[in-house]
């Protein structure tokens, strides 16, 4: 079994061989990383990327808007998702952003993965019928981990989520109370004890 460092450097090495930059090849050895340890397979879908790449044209969208919509070829999900990583401070503020032709799409969803890490929030993503939850770059929840993920999608969704406690405050104030028992008291010999309570100063 190759190890996760092992698969970062060669992605990195490949995609440099394949005509991008080292710093986009090192963010590309990053994200295929993150996918093969979460169980994706990021492995074969950067190398059909490759091969495709060679003999076809694949749009590359460097001003990410609300909704973006290519007619003509599919996005590059590396250029889309390094783009994505640039602007992330001025995307997160849309609702929702639409996506129209991206190739790739599961290599695009490794980017998302990250942005969701460095926002601090959850990252809600739809495509070909499927929903999948990108938790902090710590996780990916989806409902189609047994399904093919196409080398195409028509349209895909990105949604941020506002953190949210997953309790109710009845909940909590419950719990809370029974902690409570923990809780000793303070008496006048704690007080003395205490961290920077002394009544003698060594410095």
């Amino acid at each position: 079994m190759k190890s996760l460092s092992e698969i970062e450097t060669t992605v990195k090495r490949a995609s440099k061989a394949a005509g991008f930059s080292w710093g986009e090849s090192e963010e590309i050895g990053k994200c295929i990383r993150q996918l093969e340890m979460f169980g994706l397979p990021g492995i074969k879908h950067l190398n059909s990327y490759f091969l495709d790449k060679e003999k076809n044209t694949y749009e590359n969208l460097s001003l990410i808007n609300q909704s973006n919509s290519s007619s003509s070829n599919p996005y590059c999900p590396i250029i889309l998702g390094i783009s994505f990583l640039d602007q992330l401070k001025i995307v997160e503020n849309y609702e929702k952003i639409y996506f129209s032709n991206i190739a790739y799409p599961i290599i695009f969803l490794s980017f998302l993965s990250r942005s969701s890490e460095i926002i601090g929030k959850k990252i809600n993503v739809k495509f070909d019928e499927k929903e999948i939850l990108l938790n902090l770059n710590v996780n990916i929840f989806s409902n189609g981990f047994n399904k093919q993920f196409s080398e195409h999608s028509n349209n895909l969704e990105v949604k941020f989520l506002d953190n949210q406690d997953n309790f109710t405050d009845s909940e909590w104030n419950s719990l809370y109370k029974l902690a409570e028992n923990t809780f000793v008291e303070e008496s006048d010999s704690l007080k003395q004890s205490g961290a920077g309570a002394g009544l003698t100063d060594n410095d």
